[in-house]
């Protein structure tokens, strides 16, 4: 079992939170596009209201840790290591629930590279509950606008875990996957469930918008948020997200191994 001070010196020593490598410039960005309405911010996400940029400043400060002070511009960002504590905690509380209720769920990410490990493990967990881990749309196309125009994505799952890659990859390059911010898979796939006779998922853990696509259409999602997503930050205080952890997302793969056995003791899913 690792205990909370264990897990919160490695949030530190890793980078996950507290000064983490995403700049306070980024984030700043962010908060400026989501209040602007971008949708390459907004993730999916359609706010019951506007939210201006010193209003969403002071929601992330609340939610994540990061100062809410206007003048800080530049420089590391900083996220609360007791924040992503206590959302853990809740994160594995929503996954103890479903496994309890064998709720069929979704596993999707836009950090392949990075956040694959985290979840499929989390994904062998709830199998083993009983719970039915959905894989439909196998293979559907989904055309996603970039900043290279738009291109097309196939939707692909590894170890039960959606994720999009470029059509053009050969199946050599299929886990790793593509990066990738737009809600546009999650509805993808959730059409393809309906229409292949899947059931719909009652959860969706994941990330960018695999969690606020699926929220903002009414279905329970959770997952984990860096400090230039606001997404999903708004999405948790308007009620479409259930859980938003606040960490670092795109650190190295491995570092993510400990929040995992953390999330599945708090959720009583190790074996």
């Amino acid at each position: 079992m690792l205990s909370t001070g264990a897990l919160r010196a490695h949030l530190l020593a890793a980078g996950l939170a507290g000064t983490v490598a995403t700049p306070r410039e980024t984030s700043l960005r962010s908060y400026r596009l989501f209040a602007a309405g971008d949708p390459r911010v907004t993730l999916g996400i359609e706010p019951g209201r506007g939210w201006g940029e010193a209003e969403l400043l002071r929601l992330m400060a609340e939610r994540c840790g990061v100062s809410g002070d206007p003048a800080h511009r530049s420089g590391p960002d900083v996220i609360d290591p007791e924040r992503t504590l206590g959302a853990l905690a809740a994160f594995a509380a929503r996954l103890g629930e479903a496994a309890g209720r064998r709720a069929p769920v979704l596993f999707g990410t836009g950090h392949p590279h990075r956040l694959l490990g985290f979840y499929a493990t989390l994904a062998d967990a709830l199998s083993a509950a009983g719970c039915l881990v959905l894989t439909p749309a196998q293979g559907r196309c989904v055309d996603i606008t970039t900043r290279f125009g738009v291109r097309t994505y196939l939707v692909d799952y590894v170890r039960g875990v959606a994720m999009v890659r470029e059509r053009e990859l050969s199946a050599a390059g299929r886990e790793t996957g593509a990066h990738s911010h737009s809600p546009l898979p999650v509805r993808a796939v959730l059409e393809g469930a309906a229409e292949g006779g899947w059931p719909l998922p009652e959860l969706v853990v994941g990330d960018h918008g695999w969690v606020c696509g699926a929220g903002q259409l009414g279905i329970e999602a959770i997952g984990l948020a860096d400090t230039d997503d606001p997404a999903l930050f708004v999405g948790e205080a308007e009620g479409q997200v259930s859980v938003a952890v606040p960490l670092d997302d795109a650190v190295r793969a491995d570092y993510y191994r400990p929040l995992t056995r953390y999330v599945l003791n708090r959720a009583c899913l190790s074996r």
